[in-house]
């Protein structure tokens, strides 16, 4: 303070929480407690003569015989004691109805009673134990062809966004994600009308603004957009005539069949979503089969919910007796990423593991060393704290995943080079578990690369149709 600056008495000291204000004043009616997380004065609304909210009164100067104790919900906010039965009533925490399109874990995977084994570090491992490790690893991946890398493909429907010379290089990569997954949904013939798209993890709902756009001039489209958190920012509103529908749940407990729009309009499902995070995808490939809508616009027969089809068959290439589809979905598109994030309950893989003789151990570890394959290629951050406006994004490109990966390193054991190409080789077998069950479920699958790792780390495409 200036010393010319005549000195306040100690009884017109502020409080120390309206200190570095960048207002001189809060705005009219509201709470005088200056929020020092957000720099910014509490917009909540004060009483008639009061200058703090409920939430601040204690932290200000006015106290009353009143008791604020935190909610038993929610201890992050307080509550009158002596209004608490009341407020645990309209509390947002309270547990609210489920749905109607909730049904717990219909889509977790069957229940696993052997041991989960305990997590072992592997940087605890020998170098012995490592190469055995390793070995096994190309061994059942030998015959494995890698994704297919001739399929970055675009879309007229973003070419004036991309072109766009305001684009930040962010809003550049995920643009030119978009097209491509948008390019090979037009390839696979699964951009028309009379349909429903189901994204999960929809976040804002990007993917589907673009999917609403590409389809202009088809009839009947209707969205819908699952994700479990609150998401802020979202372009729903940007919709042309398409019917958008948010179900805020997890993909764990979503029963397609039980969603009114769909049971009403009985349209076939397309299945989409970009960068869908590790057990997520496993989910959402369950939660696709286990629907009862039809493939194309013609309604099919029902199917009994199982994961094993006893129909008829077909040779898939004159290796594999696979059945023929009557499939749930008409069609698959996403973008895989977070493998380090897979779970053998819930892995839809299960049983191409169990085919090659490997078990939960060995899934476990290579689950983990899947985080390889892209942390050598960037800078682990200065800070394992992410920003507000990063925390906020719905889409986790790999440079801000997975921050601890660096714990499972193996100094002096392994080159990076050497841990990228292992952790690829992880990719591939957890992804072809999913091609396997899809394959198993009457459809004709594949990966591919769907942009430059430039652009994505996390870059490959599962795609399926039904056969």
């Amino acid at each position: 303070m200036d010393p010319q600056e005549p000195q306040p008495s100690a009884a017109s000291e502020p409080d120390s929480s309206l200190v570095t204000c960048p207002r001189e004043n809060p705005l009219p009616g509201r709470c005088s407690h200056f929020v020092q997380r957000k720099k910014r004065f509490c917009k909540m609304i004060v009483s008639e003569g009061k200058k703090f909210c409920g939430e601040h009164a204690q932290s200000g100067e006015e106290h009353d015989s009143r008791r604020r104790i935190p909610c038993p919900l929610d201890p992050k906010h307080t509550v009158y004691e002596d209004q608490l039965p009341k407020h645990l009533k309209k509390c947002n925490s309270r547990e609210k109805p489920k749905p109607v399109f909730y049904v717990q874990d219909v889509n977790a995977g069957c229940r696993i009673t052997e041991s989960t084994n305990d997590l072992i570090s592997l940087s605890s491992f020998s170098k012995d134990e490592l190469l055995k490790l390793t070995e096994k690893l190309k061994q059942v991946t030998s015959g494995l062809d890698p994704p297919s890398a001739d399929k970055k493909l675009c879309h007229w429907s973003l070419l004036e966004a991309l072109n766009d010379p305001a684009n930040g290089d962010t809003a550049s990569k995920h643009l030119k994600q978009q097209a491509s997954i948008l390019g090979h949904l037009d390839s696979l013939g699964l951009l028309g009308g009379s349909r429903c798209f189901v994204e999960f993890g929809a976040g804002r709902g990007k993917l589907s603004h673009w999917v609403d756009i590409a389809t202009q001039g088809a009839e009947n489209i209707h969205f819908l957009l699952v994700e479990r958190a609150s998401t802020r920012f979202k372009v729903d509103g940007k919709q042309r005539s398409s019917v958008f529908e948010r179900l805020q749940i997890d993909i764990q407990h979503l029963c397609l069949d039980r969603v009114p729009s769909l049971s009403q309009k009985h349209l076939p499902v397309i299945g989409i979503g970009k960068h869908l995070c590790g057990a997520g995808t496993d989910l959402a490939l369950r939660c696709l089969m286990q629907s009862n809508f039809p493939a194309t616009a013609e309604p099919l027969p029902k199917r009994p919910r199982t994961d094993h089809l006893q129909q008829e068959t077909v040779k898939n290439e004159g290796k594999e007796a696979y059945p023929v589809s009557s499939a749930c979905a008409g069609g698959i598109v996403i973008a895989l990423c977070c493998h380090h994030r897979c779970d053998w309950h819930h892995y839809v893989g299960r049983e191409f593991f169990q085919s090659l003789g490997l078990d939960q151990r060995e899934f476990n570890l290579f689950q983990r060393m899947s985080s390889w394959a892209t942390c050598g290629m960037r800078k682990l951050p200065a800070k394992a704290i992410q920003s507000d406006e990063q925390m906020e994004s719905e889409e986790h490109d790999a440079e801000q995943q997975n921050l601890d990966c660096h714990s499972e390193t193996v100094e002096g054991f392994l080159t990076v080079k050497e841990r990228e190409n292992l952790g690829r080789l992880c990719k591939l077998l957890i992804d072809y578990g999913r091609v396997d069950y899809l394959q198993r479920m009457g459809y004709i699958a594949a990966l591919q690369y769907y942009t430059e790792p430039e652009v994505s780390l996390e870059n490959v495409l599962l795609t399926a149709v039904p056969r």
